[in-house]
């Protein structure tokens, strides 16, 4: 059923992003009666998210600082679509206050947290310091931006090796280097520096000591800008380079005590932060010392959304509309419920035979599971061409269940009855996966995935 949108509301809606987030943007403004313009590069003139909107705006070839990157062309896109409203997904440019203040320039809402507050946040020192005024807890860090090798060895000092360089305005992984003493600080310093200036265009870094057998556990959270409220937490240890591949909620270590402080904490900072929209406070959790400690929030939707929305029954970027196009939160902590549990396994286009080398092609066969509890998330469709231009994640497979064992059977049937061909991908890694002990009884931390791979390679599996 359409619901009637108000005068206030987001009458024609952008979608600056690509891929199955912007189909999840679409689906989620139809639902609401808000059409879409599918804002793409050439290379996506034929994505399932092209299809979908209501209107295509093309921005230009398919390089991403030639289209998804390029403000001036975003900004031409939303005037000639006649769009009052712009979601930026995640990744490119949706953690960009520049692009955000850009949009509101133009008189038209950007769907995310203000200007200053993506740029508070986006710049890792400023967050930690903000988190500190909160009575949030951070790993002990530099206190500020670090631009010069000296500048990083001195902080060092204080801070103790081994220790993590980060980019100060990035995230996903991006311009992390482990440093064990000085010596490797100063090979990898300038290291990180560029792939920072590559990623996003500012090599500023900051240094953070290096936790081992951390988990990573994150709090979703939804802000109006008054008031704020959690959605409980998500485990995302199992990590590869940095980069997520499965992620659950709630965190399997948790006990109710533990899970209420950390939530709360992140209530805390981001009602400091009058906060608005959907964002996310990521934890290092020392299981050892059973200490918490904030390292930084992403200012946008996550890719990991879908298990918090199945846990809780709330849809995340319908709520993000709804709050952008002015309505108060509408949500007291006491209305949300942490119902069983759930998993997400990203299917990617690489193959782990290679070394997860990019692995773009041409969709052939594609069959998804349909049994209840099973939820995917992709933009793929049979013919679609994959292009080798953008980030290699291809679908999400999402399943819920009473409890976090229901979950982990589902998961195995689910990903028994996915059929993907044309190209490499890593349905058959999450199958590996899904049979290991250590998974079903909630074994790991951040390094044991990588872990697990090496001995998986020395051992020769496909």
């Amino acid at each position: 059923m359409t619901r009637t949108i108000s005068t206030q509301a987001i009458s024609k809606l952008l979608v600056a992003n690509r891929g199955e987030i912007a189909v999840r943007i679409i689906r989620a403004a139809k639902a609401l009666g808000i059409p879409t313009v599918a804002a793409c590069s050439e290379a996506d003139v034929d994505s399932m998210a092209a299809r979908l909107a209501d209107e295509v705006q093309v921005l230009g070839p398919a390089r991403a600082d030639q289209s998804y990157l390029n403000v001036q062309a975003l900004l031409g896109a939303l005037q000639a679509s006649g769009a009052n409203a712009v979601h930026p997904g995640y990744g490119f440019l949706s953690e960009n206050a520049e692009f955000a203040a850009a949009v509101e320039a133009t008189g038209a809402i950007f769907v995310g947290p203000s200007p200053d507050t993506i740029r508070r946040m986006g710049d890792k020192a400023e967050a930690r310091r903000t988190a500190q005024a909160a009575g949030v807890p951070v790993v002990p860090g530099s206190p500020g931006e670090l631009f010069e090798l000296d500048m990083a060895l001195q902080a060092a000092e204080a801070v103790g090796f081994p220790l993590l360089i980060k980019a100060s305005a990035g995230g996903g992984g991006r311009g992390i280097r482990l440093a064990e003493n000085a010596s490797q600080l100063a090979e990898e310093f300038p290291r990180a520096q560029r792939e920072a200036q590559t990623a996003f265009g500012n090599g500023a870094l900051y240094l953070e000591r290096f936790i081992g057998k951390a988990r990573h556990i994150e709090v979703q959270v939804l802000g109006d800008g008054k008031h704020a409220v959690h959605l409980f937490e998500r485990e995302c240890s199992l990590q590869r380079r940095r980069q997520k591949i499965f992620e659950e909620a709630p965190s399997p270590v948790l006990n109710n005590l533990q899970r209420e402080t950390l939530c709360a904490s992140a209530v805390r900072l981001s009602e400091a932060l009058g906060y608005r929209g959907a964002g996310t406070l990521e934890y290092l959790y020392d299981e050892a010392s059973g200490e918490f400690f904030f390292i930084e929030m992403n200012t946008r939707i996550q890719v990991e959304h879908p298990v918090s929305e199945l846990v809780t029954g709330i849809d995340l970027v319908q709520a993000q509309l709804r709050i952008a196009g002015g309505e108060p939160l509408g949500l007291r902590q006491s209305d949300i419920r942490l119902n069983g549990a759930a998993l997400q396994m990203r299917i990617n286009a690489e193959d782990p035979a290679r070394d997860f080398f990019p692995s773009p092609g041409v969709v052939q066969e594609l069959i998804w599971p349909q049994e209840a509890g099973v939820r995917v998330d992709s933009h793929l469709y049979p013919g679609y061409r994959v292009p080798p231009y953008y980030d290699s994640l291809l679908a999400k497979l999402i399943v819920h269940g009473r409890d976090r064992g229901e979950a982990l059977a589902r998961a195995r049937i689910a990903l028994e009855h996915c059929t993907l061909s044309g190209m490499a991908s890593t349905l058959g890694l999450h199958r590996e996966l899904l049979a290991e002990p250590w998974l079903h009884h909630a074994d790991f931390h951040t390094g044991t995935l990588e872990t697990w791979l090496a001995a998986r390679r020395m051992g020769g599996a496909a």
